[in-house]
């Protein structure tokens, strides 16, 4: 699925086929978990492929290495250049993009201070896929933001979104959603959330959340079309009774849902402020001149 044998992929130095690739098995990331990823899309466009807010993604990815003490060699720029390269290797226009740096050897708990700089990329669907979503409470809450960098990207991070997500799983749900260590609802395993009552949009703060590319853009596009978006704290029950939701990220894009612990929303997801806001999202990503017009 995401490579075979003649798949070109970066590491570190060149570009090598995965064949060609190996990783140390006493990599600091391997058995503590720190390192700092991006998930990011390509599209095809009428002016050719378009790597979507690559800017941004790897303004993320840098700030995550650094609050985690982690050395990242090349520039934003760089970084960009090589994304193109290397979807043109495996001759990819719609892809998703995994840039992933993870560390040297060491069992010790100080960071090292090399690291191996991996990029990939693969055709890759929807999270959820095109369906509607059902979403469930989770039993599991989101870190403290004390006690790591919340709004980084790392690899390690991710352990309480997988826990969260087999839950829901088992459960029959798509997706979990969790709450902050308040009780408020914080964000999907990996997407932000938001619902709409009443014509207005409500999302939880900065904070206790990852915050996504893809809800900035999202709330880029609201404003642009005169729609209020609120930042507020909310528990679960005052989702339930509401008229829509969905969830925003990279590899989920914009997800439309039914129903949060089997309480269905209210309206059809295609008749919600949300169904809106995805139909621009798809025509921003796809049209690269639309979102210069658009955003500056």
């Amino acid at each position: 699925m995401y490579a075979n044998e003649n798949t070109w992929v970066y590491l570190n130095d060149g570009f090598k086929q995965v064949k060609e690739v190996g990783a140390s098995l006493f990599s600091q990331t391997l058995h503590y978990g720190n390192g700092v990823f991006e998930g990011i899309r390509a599209y095809s466009t009428e002016e050719g492929t378009h790597v979507f807010k690559a800017k941004e993604h790897y303004e993320r990815l840098i700030y995550s290495a650094k609050v985690m003490g982690i050395q990242v060699d090349q520039s934003v720029e760089e970084l960009i250049e090589l994304t193109y390269e290397l979807l043109e290797k495996n001759d990819l226009t719609d892809a998703y993009i995994r840039p992933l740096v993870y560390l040297d050897d060491n069992m010790s708990l100080f960071t090292p201070k090399t690291s191996v700089l991996f990029l990939s990329a693969w055709r890759w669907g929807k999270l959820l896929g095109d369906q509607e979503s059902k979403l469930c409470t989770s039993s599991y809450r989101r870190p403290d933001p004390k006690s790591l960098h919340v709004d980084a990207k790392v690899c390690g991070h991710y352990v309480n979104s997988i826990l969260a997500c087999n839950e829901a799983k088992a459960k029959g749900f798509d997706d979990a959603l969790l709450l902050n260590a308040n009780g408020n609802v914080a964000e999907a395993s990996g997407a932000n959330f938001f619902f709409e009552k009443n014509g207005v949009l409500y999302t939880p703060p900065k904070g206790n959340i990852l915050p996504g590319i893809t809800r900035t853009t999202i709330m880029e596009i609201a404003k642009e079309l005169e729609y209020k978006v609120v930042e507020k704290y909310f528990t679960p029950e005052e989702v339930y009774g509401a008229d829509g939701a969905f969830i925003t990220g990279t590899a989920a894009e914009v997800t439309g849902l039914y129903a949060l612990d089997e309480q269905t929303f209210k309206m059809p997801f295609d008749e919600t402020i949300g169904a809106e806001l995805s139909r621009r999202y798809q025509l921003l990503v796809r049209n690269k001149k639309v979102e210069l017009e658009m955003f500056v």
